[in-house]
């Protein structure tokens, strides 16, 4: 069985331009996944009758909310200290302390993420959209879970956010950690995951009439894809040291996904 499994040593860390600048995979996911996102809501916006130039600042919207919701996220729920130990790392893509270096914004947490959407999706519907705010989330899902596929692509490209170890045949050897033995390539199980969710949500909105009941298109995201988190947590190393049995078994992730599935199915089954 261990025969099976697979090593994983990428050559480089990206695309080299003429040698003076690399495009990092992780970076180059995140491009993929705005630009794919974008064409998405095209597709959405033309069939609600919506301008073009309403797409374009939802595009703006979008990118500074999940950027700065996902950094945020990830200090405060996982890396507090940075906040004491490089105060402008939290907002900047360098590191400062003990020597300044450019870093790219590595550190992104997934729920931190969907408290930035929701927030930038607020402001956007009231100086833009002037819509219902859940009217915009039950669309803006579609495109946000093939967007998480395309980020955990990433950072399986970085060898980070890794499994647990195991003997399976899907194990694979993170070569760039130093080590020799194989973990569950999570961010792979992860991904896989979200296009399965992506499918369902295009599907409902194209061939349903869900879409028309206000909130149940973001509920039912919200099940789907914390749900998923909170299975997918049992395969990933803990992010926060000393935290793998914070609540009753539960590690950072999970307890943090509870609240959204909870506010999901709330939102599905909730009178209209």
């Amino acid at each position: 069985m261990i025969a099976l499994q697979t090593t994983w040593d990428p050559s480089s860390a990206g695309i080299d331009l003429f040698g003076k600048f690399t495009i990092h995979y992780y970076s180059l996911m995140w491009m993929l996944a705005f630009i794919l996102g974008w064409y998405i809501m095209k597709r959405i916006y033309m069939k609600e009758n919506l301008s073009e130039e309403k797409l374009d600042s939802l595009f703006v919207y979008t990118i500074l909310g999940t950027m700065i919701g996902a950094r945020l996220g990830h200090v405060i729920f996982y890396q507090f200290e940075l906040f004491e130990q490089d105060f402008f790392s939290v907002f900047l893509p360098f590191r400062f302390n003990p020597t300044f270096e450019f870093t790219g914004f590595r550190g992104l947490a997934s729920h931190g993420a969907a408290i930035g959407i929701i927030t930038a999706m607020y402001l956007y519907n009231t100086k833009v959209l002037h819509k219902s705010v859940l009217w915009i989330l039950d669309r803006i899902v579609v495109p946000v879970a093939i967007g998480g596929a395309f980020i955990r692509i990433g950072n399986f490209f970085n060898s980070e956010i890794v499994g647990t170890p195991t003997d399976s045949v899907f194990g694979v050897i993170f070569k760039q950690l130093g080590e020799d033995f194989a973990r569950h390539p999570a961010q792979l199980y992860e991904a896989f995951g979200y296009i399965a969710i992506f499918i369902i949500m295009y599907f409902i909105y194209w061939k349903t009439n869900k879409a028309a009941i206000s909130g149940y298109m973001l509920g039912l995201f919200f099940v789907l894809l914390w749900s998923l988190r909170f299975v997918i947590e049992f395969f990933k190393v803990a992010q926060v040291e000393g935290r793998e049995d914070w609540i009753l078994g539960m590690n950072t992730g999970q307890v943090l996904s509870v609240p959204f599935i909870i506010l999901g199915i709330y939102l599905m089954y909730r009178k209209k």
